[in-house]
């Protein structure tokens, strides 16, 4: 082997020791059978493909946390399962964690963490801390590391109250947060979170965002996580990746992605009374002197939007924002619709 072989290999070896994900040209294609209505059409279904993932790629460096997002149908659970090794892909390869999800599941499932929103793993009719005690034996979890770990939940998470509570007495947001410290009694090295906030009320997904952006800043979990909530990924995560149609469509930061749709921006104006006339912006609604606009920056610059409300007639008070993420996500999808 030469000199140069033996540098590659040792250079892959240190750029796979900070990789926590491989997705390297991954399709999953899956096969349903279809039929017509009538009694006729039970013996002649029709055999129809679905891709699900096509040709995907990307990276994921340990210590980051990213968002997964797309519209519905888009192939975001069907990543996650593959990542898991609950699905293999028809096409492709996935490394997590140095492994083959497919052919080291059982391995690779003791150092990483999965919670889907809409499941749980907790014991229906027995107390939340028996869930526990039974992963602990199960997972053969040592216990030195159960210990340290169910007091960190009990503090982070506020599980004093409700250990002892039937799985099934627990609200949604309780539940959550158990099902959250049941994946971590074990230490993963990442987290893979399907709609972890799913449900919750203000003060739920509150607790949940803020523990999720602990644990990453302080102990350098890797955090996958997918949400139909915008506004939730944008203040967790430092990286998006978005999927349409089973394809990879962006993956970069949040203002990147507001680029896409160009420098939108929304303002509030509050007036005498009297609507203003303003160039180049879009009035979104207003009333009892109140008037909400929209203007693209990359159109119509700050200065000039600055120095048109200086001269307008009438204007008490002025309040600019970015548009929500939430707008931007919408563009998008409707974009890529047609």
């Amino acid at each position: 082997m030469s000199k140069k072989e033996l540098t590659d290999m040792s250079q892959g070896d240190i750029a796979l020791k900070h990789t926590a994900v491989i997705v390297d040209s991954v399709s999953k294609i899956f096969t349903q059978w279809q039929r017509k209505e009538g009694v006729r059409s039970i013996f002649r279904q029709q055999k129809r493909t679905v891709a699900a993932l096509e040709d995907i790629t990307f990276l994921i460096e340990r210590g980051e946390f990213v968002a997964y997002a797309g519209p519905n149908g888009a192939g975001k659970s069907t990543t996650m399962k593959l990542l898991s090794g609950m699905l293999q892909p028809t096409r492709g390869s996935i490394s997590v964690l140095g492994m083959s999800p497919e052919k080291d599941r059982i391995a690779l499932m003791k150092r990483i963490g999965v919670l889907f929103g809409n499941r749980t793993e907790l014991w229906w009719d027995h107390p939340v801390i028996q869930s526990f005690e039974w992963k602990k034996v199960v997972w053969d979890i040592p216990d030195q590391v159960y210990k340290r770990n169910l007091e960190r939940m009990k503090e982070l998470l506020e599980m004093d109250e409700i250990l002892c509570t039937f799985a099934r007495e627990l609200s949604l947001g309780q539940r959550m947060r158990a099902d959250l410290a049941m994946m971590l009694l074990h230490s993963p090295e990442l987290i893979l979170l399907d709609e972890p906030t799913l449900g919750l009320d203000v003060v739920a997904k509150r607790q949940m965002i803020e523990f999720l952006k602990k644990i990453n800043r302080e102990e350098g979990v890797t955090i996958l996580v997918t949400s139909h909530d915008m506004d939730d990924l944008e203040e967790m995560a430092q990286r998006i990746l978005m999927i349409s149609k089973g394809k990879l469509a962006y993956d970069g930061d949040f203002d990147g992605l507001r680029l896409l749709t160009g420098h939108m921006t929304h303002f509030t104006v509050t007036t005498d009374g009297r609507k203003p006339e303003l160039t180049g912006c879009r009035l979104l609604g207003g009333r009892h002197g109140v008037f909400e606009f929209e203007a693209d920056l990359s159109h119509t610059s700050i200065r000039f939007l600055l120095e048109m409300l200086s001269h307008t007639d009438g204007i008490r008070d002025v309040e600019i924002r970015r548009a929500p993420i939430e707008q931007i996500i919408a563009q998008l999808y409707q974009s890529w619709k047609n």
